[in-house]
């Protein structure tokens, strides 16, 4: 497990630096994934009307994936805080999907084999399993008809709905849409590749 700590625009010191390693290193190896490789990169704006001027980005890779987890707060102790646990939270997330996967793939979804490898050493804990994936099963499907629209319906119906986001199809390219409330203000559309 390796971390490496930078500043961007700034000068961090050994006690942020020790910080910084031991705050996302607690939280790398409460996961025990092989291997991990952290950058933090920590930086501060300098613009007095900027009400989180600190901000700490880290960037884990393990195994062909990405994690990466941004955090900005008005102290730099704090956005690593904040940081941490977002990264324990995605290694988490992380692993229970790769257990899930390999799960599903060797047991086939049998409960019984499944308890078989608990009891044969396995790493897996079926309960915090469950309730991990849990959070993130689908718990509403809705079938919807897609009406030709032009961007700007889609703008009104976004606001009449109250949703973060709206999918139609576009009048004239007929190509599949979303547009979307962006967190700064304004709207984004993600359209289908012509």
């Amino acid at each position: 497990m390796a971390i490496t700590v930078a500043g961007r625009k700034m000068t961090v010191s050994d006690a942020l630096r020790q910080y910084a390693e031991e705050k996302i290193g607690n939280s790398m190896k409460v996961m025990d994934i092989d291997p991990l490789d952290a950058e933090v990169v920590l930086s501060v704006k300098k613009n007095p009307s900027i009400a989180l001027p600190c901000k700490c980005e880290v960037t884990i890779r393990t195994k062909g994936n990405v994690v990466r987890v941004e955090e900005e707060e008005q102290d730099m102790y704090a956005a690593i805080d904040v940081a941490a646990a977002k990264v324990l939270r995605q290694l988490r997330k992380y692993k229970t999907r790769v257990i899930d996967r390999k799960v599903r793939a060797g047991a086939h979804g049998d409960p019984a084999s499944i308890r078989n490898m608990e009891a044969d050493g396995g790493d897996l804990d079926l309960d915090a399993l469950m309730a991990e994936l849990s959070d993130e099963e689908i718990v509403r499907t809705k079938e919807i008809d897609f009406e030709p629209m032009t961007e700007e319906e889609a703008l009104i119906q976004i606001d009449l709905l109250g949703h973060d986001f709206f999918a139609f199809i576009d009048r004239d390219s007929e190509a599949f849409c979303v547009v979307y409330r962006r967190d700064n203000g304004g709207y984004g559309l993600l359209k289908q590749k012509q």
